[in-house]
């Protein structure tokens, strides 16, 4: 018996295919799994957490699956492998919509008497250094009105922490990242998603060369602040847009504003800009301060 993967004749036929230089062959995703937490110093365990539910608003849809998959790190960035995942699944108080049946393939038969408790997601995340999503924006939201143990982490986002367009990739779709990283998996269930995640921030990036959990931990440790334009002028709504802010409605208890996120160094720049071409006058705008355990949190 061997391990070369070239012993395989199917993997043969398509590095063949893929000499040629006519064809890209996508292979099925293959997780490293490691049998336990390995022994030494320098590592650190991260957790990939997607969550399925009911809708779009955490205010009011519920989590009908959990996902997290642990994987450890080493703090320049790089996956040694992934550890046995929590996956449940979860009955609503209401009926799955039949949209969210058709995304997930989640029915309501497969969550009929099913349920998650706090204190055993409280009890797997616990040993957590970060907490990754891919729209972390969503899945904080949801993740930490199910329970608090979530706020006390920090989070990331695979999907925002990593400069994909700079990278050469076109598309920040976990399924299209995972095919231009040369593999396909079963998407929207969970734990498949979590794992996609993982695979693809266990790979170095194709312009820069450098891991690309190492540029996700980078960018995540940064210290930014959130500038609510409030009473911004209707009429310069699509400059804001553009500029990169976006509308809060002020549903979450943070200001009816639009808003944008930025690096401590670029807060003053920002605010001048908005006196200037904006307000047309010197204004004073609320600004919130937003460390790794805040990032994404209905809090910011």
């Amino acid at each position: 018996m061997t391990d070369d993967p070239t012993s395989d004749p199917m993997e043969h036929m398509a590095r063949t295919l893929e000499g040629t230089g006519r064809y890209r062959v996508l292979r099925p995703l293959a997780p490293r799994v490691l049998d336990q937490y390995p022994e030494g110093t320098g590592t650190r365990l991260g957790m990939f957490l997607d969550l399925e539910t009911t809708g779009l608003s955490a205010a009011k849809d519920e989590i009908i699956e959990f996902g997290i998959v642990p994987f450890v790190y080493t703090l320049d960035g790089r996956i040694l492998g992934s550890l046995e995942p929590f996956s449940r699944l979860r009955e609503p108080s209401c009926p799955i919509p039949a949209q969210i049946t058709e995304l997930t393939g989640i029915t309501p038969a497969m969550v009929a008497g099913q349920s998650v408790i706090p204190e055993e997601v409280e009890r797997f995340v616990a040993p957590a250094s970060l907490i990754i999503a891919h729209n972390a924006n969503f899945d904080r939201k949801f993740a930490e009105r199910f329970t608090s143990v979530f706020t006390t982490k920090p989070w990331a986002c695979s999907m925002r922490d990593v400069d994909w367009a700079a990278e050469g990739y076109e598309g920040r779709k976990l399924s299209y990242l995972g095919m231009q990283a040369g593999f396909w998996f079963d998407g929207h269930r969970a734990v498949d998603d979590c794992q996609a995640g993982i695979a693809i921030l266990d790979r170095d990036l194709p312009v820069s060369g450098r891991p690309a959990l190492g540029v996700l931990l980078e960018n995540a440790r940064q210290i930014r602040c959130r500038i609510w334009a409030e009473n911004a002028p209707y009429e310069y709504k699509d400059m804001l847009r553009q500029r990169g802010y976006r509308w809060n409605d002020g549903t979450d208890g943070n200001p009816r504003a639009w808003s944008i996120s930025l690096p401590e160094e670029q807060v003053e720049a920002e605010l001048a800009f908005l006196s200037a071409e904006v307000f047309a006058r010197p204004v004073e705008l609320p600004v919130t301060r937003i460390t790794p355990w805040d990032r994404f949190s209905t809090r910011c």
